[in-house]
């Protein structure tokens, strides 16, 4: 395994006792322990640079000597606040879907870092009744929602500049998860299973000293993940390019920089790597040989486990297809994921992303737009485009793509792996002692909100979600 840390069976066993301790927690900072103590934030100290403050007892140095684990502490519910010109507030405001930067400057523990760049981030599926006049699909307008997802961009005037080893903060708005544990749950779960992803936790957010709401504070995949988890993480990072096209043919060069997220002004730019791994996976007889020259096979099917466990069906695994009349149920692809190749082993990595919309579809179809039709490795109407799911989308089983075929063709690899996953963090003791712990660490916050903004989740809402939610869960280890 790449990643960075014990081995898998080691992090098990240290999150077993930690979770049931409740008061220990492993080097990965991934476990948390129940707390009272109410957020909020402390009266902001103001760093000016080329000051002559003593920088032995400066806020600052102390903030810069800390990395990532801080922030992403599970332990730990953070405040931060974002402070921009009322002007800079209104452009944002006015229409979020441009998702472009302003200046301003964040505020954490005191201290004031900047300047930094602002904006909101989405997708169609996020701004879901939250721009213009609140339309489900508007293509544009002004703000409708008190909580938008942020983005943060340390590096705005200096790009060297990083906030406890980050160059970019996520607030993620979570409208559509009325658990509000969707992505911290997933993404631990695939991390337990020695997946990389990004680490996930909550946080309150205030804007212009207004409190905005609890968000989920979900690590930029860049190259500080790669080099969070991976021993080397100087290799290439891409962003929603499948190796193969829906014709099976392998992506071209210019398709693979397009989705370069790493390395893209190097010089010496390689992008063999990944190229080499989509002609061979096209043209090569015996795919599982290939595979496992190029991929972890252990980490692979793991992730494959969790995903299909926790109904992440909008993933990597859910191919859509074109909707419109001449093209209808063709030019099929994917998304919500990233690639990483490692130039040290010569291995390539799947890296899950955006799980918002996970487990939601385990007891029922839930969601109209992302249930997948087919069980793990199974294929429906001869691998062509087929309605499906309540507004009745086109898709294409995931199994008709070659790699994800050859992936599930390791049925006894699966199996036994789900097994550990269902006995191991999935296990129901695992799982409730988290969200228990999770749940009394953000119920102020949630109770908050709600007695502040109309629109807000109402608190007896999130409650009947959650416990639904555990309901669901539990429907899922017993599903063959």
């Amino acid at each position: 395994m790449s990643i960075i840390g014990p081995q898998k069976p080691i992090r098990r066993a240290c999150f077993f006792v930690a979770v049931a301790l409740l008061g220990l927690s492993c080097s990965s900072s991934d476990l948390p322990i129940a707390t009272e103590e109410s957020p909020g934030a402390s009266p902001p100290t103001s760093i000016v640079p080329g000051t002559e403050k003593d920088e032995a007892s400066s806020p600052l140095s102390s903030l810069e000597s800390r990395d990532s684990s801080y922030i992403f502490d599970q332990n730990q519910l953070h405040t931060f606040e974002l402070r921009l010109p009322q002007a800079s507030l209104d452009f944002l405001n006015a229409d979020p879907m441009a998702e472009e930067y302003v200046e301003g400057e964040l505020v954490f523990e005191g201290v004031t870092v900047g300047p930094v760049g602002i904006r909101y981030k989405g997708s169609v599926g996020k701004w879901v009744g939250c721009v213009g006049e609140g339309e489900i699909f508007a293509d544009g307008g002004a703000k409708a929602c008190t909580k938008l997802s942020m983005k943060v961009k340390i590096n705005w005037d200096d790009p060297d500049a990083e906030f406890y080893g980050l160059r970019n903060l996520q607030f993620h708005s979570q409208n559509l998860d009325q658990t509000l544990m969707h992505e911290r749950l997933g993404y631990l779960l695939f991390r337990e299973m020695g997946v990389p992803a990004p680490r996930s936790v909550h946080a309150r957010l205030v804007v212009n000293g207004e409190f905005v709401g609890l968000f989920a504070l979900t690590e930029q995949i860049d190259g500080r993940f790669t080099r969070h988890n991976f021993e080397d993480g100087t290799g290439n990072l891409y962003k929603e390019v499948w190796p193969l096209r829906s014709d099976g043919k392998p992506r071209s060069n210019s398709e693979f920089y397009e989705g370069l997220k790493t390395n893209e002004d190097d010089k010496n730019l390689d992008m063999s790597q990944m190229i080499s791994f989509a002609e061979q996976i096209a043209t090569e007889d015996d795919g599982r040989e290939v595979m496992r020259r190029w991929m972890d096979i252990e980490e692979i099917i793991s992730y494959a486990v969790v995903d299909r466990t926790i109904r992440n069906d909008d993933g990597a695994f859910h191919w859509y297809c074109s909707t419109d009349e001449a093209n209808y149920g063709s030019d099929c692809g994917n998304h919500n994921f990233y690639w990483y190749s490692n130039p040290s082993t010569g291995k390539v990595h799947l890296i899950p992303w955006d799980l918002d919309n996970a487990f939601e579809n385990i007891l029922f179809d839930a969601n109209p737009v992302t249930p997948i039709a087919d069980k793990w490795g199974e294929t429906s109407n001869g691998c062509k485009g087929f309605a499906y799911g309540e507004w009745y989308l086109p898709q294409r089983s995931a199994a008709c793509d070659k790699i994800t075929y050859i992936w599930s063709t390791f049925e006894e690899e699966y199996e036994r792996t789900r097994n550990e996953f269902l006995e191991g963090p999935f296990a129901k003791e695992q799982v409730d002692l988290l969200l228990d712990a999770w749940e009394q660490q953000i119920s102020p916050v949630v109770k908050e909100a709600a007695e502040i903004h109309d629109d807000a989740l109402r608190f007896e809402d999130w409650k009947d979600a959650l416990d639904g939610f555990r309901r669901s869960l539990g429907h899922a280890r017993s599903i063959k």
